[in-house]
């Protein structure tokens, strides 16, 4: 993968870890940084376009949603800042879930690998959020099926995937096979923007279960 045009060191580290050891450690030194180095160093903007999407069409406040790999849990405030406070939120980074602790905006917290099986029971939310989770290195698109599993019917699903990682990984392949089986159908879906200062793009897109 090519360097984007100003991509701050930390980034391109976890988009290149060998493993996720390595990149568990990466987050375990950068959590404390994090926030200020995505959004105001590489122009972040994954947690306010899912955000801003799913708020159009979610509109039960009760409404019980999932935050899938919160991080430091800058979608959680802003949902918490327009009255969702029925969030949880899992992340594989105990430093970065530690950084979410102190916003106190969560239900709950967990340590969880999102590129294993999800330990919850079948339609449990009404919304999953998944913003800057699905890039390089980090959690592959399988874990959409998991995600329907456990979602409500006519409940939504909310994610970003980075460009790079969208060329990579077999996305399509896996939406559109949610889809042609009748497990979910487009809301939104479309190119947005991303890391703004990297000249980063993403797919953006909301869909809601059958």
């Amino acid at each position: 993968m090519k360097n984007t045009k100003s991509m701050i060191s930390t980034i391109y580290q976890t988009l290149h870890a060998a493993d996720s050891q390595e990149l568990e450690g990466i987050y375990k030194d950068w959590a404390s940084d994090y926030d200020h180095d995505v959004v105001e160093l590489a122009g972040y903007v994954g947690h306010l376009i899912t955000s801003s999407l799913l708020l159009s069409k979610l509109k039960n406040k009760k409404a019980r949603i999932l935050d899938a790999g919160c991080g430091t849990g800058l979608v959680g405030e802003i949902l918490s800042q327009n009255s969702f406070n029925n969030i949880e939120g899992v992340d594989f980074s105990q430093e970065m879930l530690n950084e979410a602790t102190q916003k106190k905006i969560y239900q709950s917290l967990r340590l969880v690998d999102l590129t294993k099986n999800l330990d919850y029971e079948g339609n449990l939310f009404d919304a999953i959020v998944c913003a800057g989770t699905f890039t390089c290195g980090h959690v592959g698109p399988e874990v959409l099926r998991e995600m329907v599993r456990i979602t409500k019917k006519g409940g939504y699903i909310c994610f970003t995937v980075r460009k790079q990682e969208w060329e990579a990984s077999p996305y399509k392949t896996i939406i559109d096979d949610l889809e042609s089986s009748d497990f979910w159908h487009p809301v939104v879906h479309k190119t947005a923007d991303y890391n703004v200062k990297e000249g980063v793009t993403c797919q953006l897109c909301l869909y809601q279960v059958n």
